[in-house]
Order: C-alpha cells, then sequence, then structure tokens
C-alpha cells in the first residue's frame, strides 16, 4: 500500500518542543485523513533536533465516493398549496447542484423537512496533501516561534528544508519559499550532503548511513546503555532519569556517550548540589559509587563520534569545573555565617503582594507549627519551633540564589554547619516534601509538622487573597500543595482537625484577608475534598463511596481514609444494595419533625417495638466502634439491624395522622440513621438497579 513520509527539517529545535510537536503533526493529519475520507493505516513519528517527521502507512491514493445528506428547509415552506417547489427549495436545491425534482423528504424532530442527497466522486489524494500539508507546518502549536528574513509565515526556528513523499513520488508545494523535495539531509558535521527517499524504510536506512538516528526511542536506547556500561567499567552505576534521558536524545543526532572526570576535591561539597549541577544545568549523568555516594565521573553525550581524550571531553570537563568552583565558593562564603543570620534577611523577600514578606509567612506558619506539634507531636515541639524559623533563611544565601532548585537542601547542611540539632537539620533539609506527586514524605515528626504548616499556610493565605486554582490556573500549586498535607497527614497516622487548623491559621491571615472568613474555609474545604477524592479514585476506589463519605465531613484525613476502606469493602458484599436501599428509606422518610427523643411507651405494633429493642441492643457497640475509629466493626454491627428495618417499612405506616405516634416513630427512624450517618450518606451511593 502507498504511504506518506513527510518531514520537516530546521535549525535546532529546543528539546522540550520536540514530542508535542510530533503528537500535533500526527493528530492533525490523522483527523484530516479521517473527516477527508482518506483510508490511512498506522502512524510513525521520527525526529531530531534538525528535524521533525511522520509517516503513515496504507494512506489510499483516492478519496472514498460518499453520499453526503444535506436536510433543507421545512417541507411546508419547501412546497405551496398546490405541491409547487416554493423559492426555499428551489435555492436550496440550486445551492446543492441538483434538480428540485432529485429532493427527497425525511422526518427530523423538527418535522418533516426536504433533503438532498449528492453524491461524491473521490479526489486524488496527492493533490489534496500538497494543499493541506504547508497549512499543517504553519499550524505546529509551539511555545514560540520566530520570523527570519523576509518571511512571512513563522515557525519555532529556520525551516531549511521540507520533504514530502506519497507513494513513491515527491509532492508538490512550498512553504515560506522552501520548496517541497524527496530529498532530507545527514548530520551537520558528519555528514552533510542530502539524500533521497522514496519510503519510510529508505528514508531511516539513508539516516543511518548519513549519521543520523530518526527514532527517538532508538536514540534513547543506545544513550541509556551506552551510558550503563560506561558507569559500569569505571566501577559505578547510574541511576535511571527518564526526563533527562528524553532531554538529552533531543539534543543529538547520533548520541556518542562520553565518561569524563571531575577533580577529587568536589566530592567534599553537599552530593544534592552535584547531581544538581550535573544533571539540571549541564544535562550529564552523575556516575554513583553504589554506597550512595558519587565517584568523580560524568557521562556526557556527545553528538559526533569521540575517542580518547577528546577535545569534546575536555572542553564538558572545563565546563563543569567551572561551574563547581562557583558552587565551592558560594558554599564556603554562605557557611562564613550562622543560619540564623539569614532569618532577619526575609523581611526584604516579598512572598506575596497581600500576604506580606517571608519573613511574616515564616512567623504565621511557626504559630501554626507549634499548634501542630502540641497536637501530634509535643516531644518534638521545641525542636519544630527552631526548624520553622529556620527553614526559609537559605533563600537570602549566594547558593541558593545560583541554585534555587536547592532552597531547603542547602539550608538542611547550613544547618548541621551552624550546630543545629539533626532532626532541626533535616526538618529543615525536608519541609519542602512532598515536591511532587510520588515524591517521598518528610522522613521526621519535625519535618512532617513544618511541612504541613508551610502547605497550610500557603494554601489559606493565597486563597485568602482571592487567589482561588482554577482549570490549569494554580500559579501557587494548591493542588499538590493540598495533596502534599493529606500524604503527610495520612502517613504519620496524625488525629489532627482539619477545622481547627484551618480556624488557627485563618487567625494568624487576619487582616490580610480578601475573602470572608467564610468564604475562604469553604473554598479551602473544596479543594482539599477535591484532592483527597482524586487520591483514592487514583488508588481504585469507587468515586460514589468516596462521595458518600465526604459527605459527612472531612475534618480528619485518617478517619475519612479508614470510613472510605470499610465502606469499599462492605459494598463487595452480595446483601450491600438491599442494606444500602434499607438506609436510603430511612433517610429519605425523615422530615423537620424527626429529631427529638423516643417514648419506648408510645409504640403500638410489635414491628416498630422490635426495631428499637435491636436499636438498643447495638446503639452502644456501635458508639464505642466509632469511639475507637473501628469503622469496620461498626459497620458490621450497623448491618445486625437491617432485617427489623425491613420488617419495620413492610409492617409499620410512619406517616399516621395520630401526630404523638408518627413523631415517635420518625425520631425511632432518626435515631437508627445516626447510627450510620456518621460513616457515610447512603444516599449517595450508587445502585446497580437503580
Amino acid at each position: 500500500m502507498p504511504e506518506l513520509i513527510f518531514e520537516i527539517g530546521a535549525e535546532e529545535i529546543p528539546a522540550g518542543y520536540i514530542q508535542p510537536a510530533l503528537e500535533f503533526m500526527q493528530a492533525r493529519l490523522k483527523e484530516y485523513f479521517d473527516k477527508n475520507h482518506i483510508a490511512c493505516g498506522e502512524a510513525q513519528t521520527f525526529a531530531t533536533p534538525r528535524r521533525l517527521a511522520v509517516a503513515f502507512s496504507g494512506v489510499a491514493v483516492q478519496q472514498e465516493d460518499v453520499v453526503e445528506t444535506s436536510l433543507g428547509p421545512n417541507v411546508k415552506a419547501a412546497y405551496d398549496a398546490e405541491g409547487n417547489p416554493t423559492k426555499a427549495a428551489l435555492g436550496f436545491a440550486r445551492g446543492k447542484g441538483v434538480d428540485v425534482s432529485a429532493l427527497t423528504r425525511e422526518q427530523t424532530p423538527k418535522g418533516e423537512v426536504i433533503c438532498a442527497r449528492v453524491d461524491k466522486k473521490g479526489q486524488p489524494v496527492a493533490p489534496l496533501l500538497n494543499e493541506f500539508l504547508p497549512k499543517l507546518i504553519s499550524e505546529i502549536p509551539f511555545p514560540k516561534k520566530m520570523r527570519w528574513g523576509a518571511s512571512a509565515q513563522a515557525f519555532t526556528r529556520p525551516v531549511h528544508w521540507i520533504a514530502a513523499v506519497f507513494d513513491g513520488q515527491a509532492l508538490d508545494f512550498e512553504w515560506n519559499g522552501v520548496a517541497c523535495s524527496n530529498q532530507s539531509r545527514g548530520h551537520r558535521f558528519l555528514k552533510p550532503e542530502t539524500f533521497t527517499f522514496d519510503s519510510a524504510a529508505a528514508y531511516l536506512k539513508s539516516c543511518e548511513e548519513h549519521f543520523v538516528v530518526a527514532d527517538p526511542a532508538e536514540r534513547r536506547d543506545r544513550i541509556w546503555e551506552g551510558v550503563k556500561t560506561l558507569a559500569k567499567d569505571a566501577g559505578g552505576q547510574v541511576q535511571e532519569d527518564s526526563d533527562l534521558l528524553a532531554e538529552t536524545a533531543n539534543l543529538v543526532e547520533y548520541p556518542v556517550p562520553l565518561l569524563c572526570e571531575f577533580e577529587d576535591k568536589y566530592l567534599e561539597l553537599p552530593k544534592e548540589l552535584l547531581v544538581t549541577t550535573m544533571r539540571v544545568h549541564q544535562r550529564y549523568f552523575p556516575v554513583e559509587d553504589g554506597q550512595g555516594g558519587l565517584k568523580p565521573r560524568f557521562i556526557t553525550v556527545s553528538n559526533v563520534p569521540a575517542e580518547g581524550e577528546s577535545r569534546i571531553k575536555r572542553g564538558n570537563e572545563r565546563v563543569l569545573r567551572a561551574r563547581l568552583e562557583d558552587a565551592r565558593f558560594f558554599y564556603e562564603e554562605d557557611r562564613k555565617r550562622p543560619l540564623e543570620d539569614y532569618v532577619e534577611k526575609l523581611r526584604g523577600v516579598v512572598f506575596q503582594k497581600h500576604l506580606g514578606t517571608s519573613y511574616e509567612k515564616v512567623e504565621r506558619f511557626s504559630a501554626l507549627a507549634k499548634k501542630i506539634a502540641e497536637r501530634a507531636a509535643p516531644e518534638s515541639a521545641e525542636n519544630v519551633a527552631r526548624a520553622a524559623r529556620l527553614c526559609k533563611a537559605d533563600l537570602e544565601t549566594q547558593m541558593v540564589y545560583e541554585f534555587p532548585e536547592l532552597q531547603g537542601i542547602m539550608g538542611g547542611y547550613y544547618a548541621e554547619r551552624s550546630g543545629e540539632n539533626p532532626e532541626v537539620a533535616l526538618a529543615v533539609k525536608e519541609h519542602y516534601r512532598p515536591a511532587f506527586a510520588g515524591d517521598v514524605l518528610p522522613s521526621n515528626a519535625v519535618g512532617a509538622a513544618v511541612a504541613l504548616a508551610d502547605k497550610l499556610d500557603t494554601i489559606l493565605g493565597v486563597i485568602g487573597v482571592g487567589l482561588i486554582p482554577s482549570g490549569s490556573e494554580d500559579p501557587y500549586a494548591l493542588r499538590r500543595h493540598a495533596l502534599g498535607v493529606i500524604e503527610i497527614i495520612l502517613a504519620r497516622g496524625w488525629a489532627l482537625s482539619l477545622d481547627e487548623l484551618i480556624e488557627c491559621e485563618l487567625n494568624l491571615l487576619e487582616g490580610k484577608l480578601r475573602l470572608t472568613r467564610e468564604e475562604a474555609r469553604e473554598h479551602v474545604l473544596d479543594l482539599f475534598r477535591q484532592r483527597f477524592k482524586s487520591r483514592f479514585t487514583a488508588l481504585g476506589f469507587a468515586y460514589d463511596v468516596i462521595d458518600a463519605v465526604l459527605a459527612t465531613g472531612i475534618d480528619s484525613f485518617a478517619d475519612a481514609a479508614k470510613k472510605v476502606e470499610a465502606l469499599a469493602e462492605l459494598k463487595k458484599q452480595e446483601w450491600f444494595e438491599p442494606l444500602a436501599t434499607a438506609f436510603k428509606r430511612v433517610v429519605s422518610i425523615l422530615n423537620e419533625d424527626a429529631e427529638g427523643e423516643i417514648d419506648p411507651n408510645g409504640f403500638q405494633d410489635p414491628a416498630e417495638k422490635a426495631l428499637y429493642e435491636h436499636y438498643l441492643k447495638i446503639s452502644g457497640p456501635v458508639a464505642r466502634h466509632f469511639e475507637r475509629k473501628e469503622f469496620s466493626e461498626a459497620l458490621a454491627k450497623i448491618v445486625e439491624i437491617k432485617p427489623s428495618v425491613d420488617a419495620f417499612f413492610d409492617k409499620v405506616m410512619v406517616m399516621v395522622e395520630d401526630e404523638a405516634l408518627r413523631k415517635n416513630r420518625l425520631h425511632l427512624l432518626f435515631h437508627i440513621s445516626r447510627l450510620f450517618v456518621q460513616l457515610a450518606d447512603f444516599s449517595r451511593i450508587v445502585l446497580k438497579k437503580s
């Protein structure tokens, strides 16, 4: 079957732009084929820093023949009383290119209308591609585009060639003055001459012959295998980093990993500093020693083959040496003063224009951290207070100014150097955790308390001044902070009251809020409900189970999590649906007269007396189970009352005329509802039968 291969050749495209551009090109071409009734097969994408290419197999050379059906005006408007076509029918037929006598009728929700069916003969595909592909080039959504010379069209970098081959022949179009051909180009330095191709297989073969590995996945594999081999030969190992692999693969056309060295003296610097310098700033792979430390080795990925002590190897070593020398200078300068000295400088750092400086933020969340420590880790209260005061101080150090990715981490090292308690230093180092989904949590209670307070202060403060996350807009990462709060509390098993923490923080924010306290509280609770639901949905729990639990409140994340687990387990039982139906019946009949004390002497029917006695039998054990947070056991005990509930509704009329009798029966149902409404709102459970 014929195939299409389409390539755009340009100056070096930023690594982060490549994959989104490929995905767009593939999706847009597939959409075009489908919309225009052009059969096609599987797609492949290829890319290097100098080219973006997509290939489709099995592309038809001719569009399919189709019958297009167009609906016109209502029959009453299309024909007069004698059945003659009106101007409306004549104009519709003329517009569709058919004779008015060929119009048919069709029934629609809006009534009977006239209809034109037009046979459309499929057109050759090559001319259609000549028209579409130039538009596709202009549509690719790069984050930044540019124009060069006298060009009218914009692209992310200057385009030097365009190659498009369909059914073995070059297409015939131009874009921005660049004519399409069946020629691509080789590696800029190793074999830059052009080569022709007539198929995807020929394209890939010629690329390889011209020192271009066109498949990004293959480049990643080559890089990773080469990196692992070099690290092993050097007596070390390399941690796999998918992001770094993807980026380096999109920086080269012909990947050649090279083992390089740096002086042992730089190993005195913190490991995180060395790794950040190599990975983030230079796109190098650090070589580890297998015991958690680093070897004075790193691996870079060259775009050309090199042997021995090549110029490329020495150049990379020189660049890293300069970076590490700067880092060592900053590190030594910062350590000349205790970390405490940097705290006062935070008075000049604005956190947010309505919320004040970072110093004010530290004062607020230090007070909140103290409250958390009193509730959850009283033995660590003193260390929590100290860590909270120091944890933002490194923002004013030279090192964090130069390497902002290391905030917190460097503060931990400086706290150690300043003689702070080891628990304090570790908490300072880890208080930003978790920094992303799946990140590790603070490893001690001190760090956990400080992290909670810091995140809660950011959430309450930012929302309190009206900056509420919406859609993709979340500049202060409040969703991530909220999930971090949930993760820390659940991991620690801390019995903290979210309502109490919110109230404490709102008091600390007094005078800075732009929303009312109630508005801020509700937005914050809604954020936590969303994050809690997202977390447990991702773990495989049914959305209705989570909703049913959240409807009873989210004051305690630990309790809510246990309730979700207990209810999810209960829902697996065969008899759950009848049970949920029974509970729904209890709740649905309650009204404003329901709340009140039960009169045991006011019952008449044996079924209501039996239900009351069953209620008395289980209410005490249920209450004790809830008090001990034994939610599964509480549910198991509540289940015992189901037969009595069923018998009650089968034999007893609740809404009788006798007011005293009616209210007493409602009071009984109200108290029974109290057994389970503190666990979940069963009205939110989706039943299969319904």
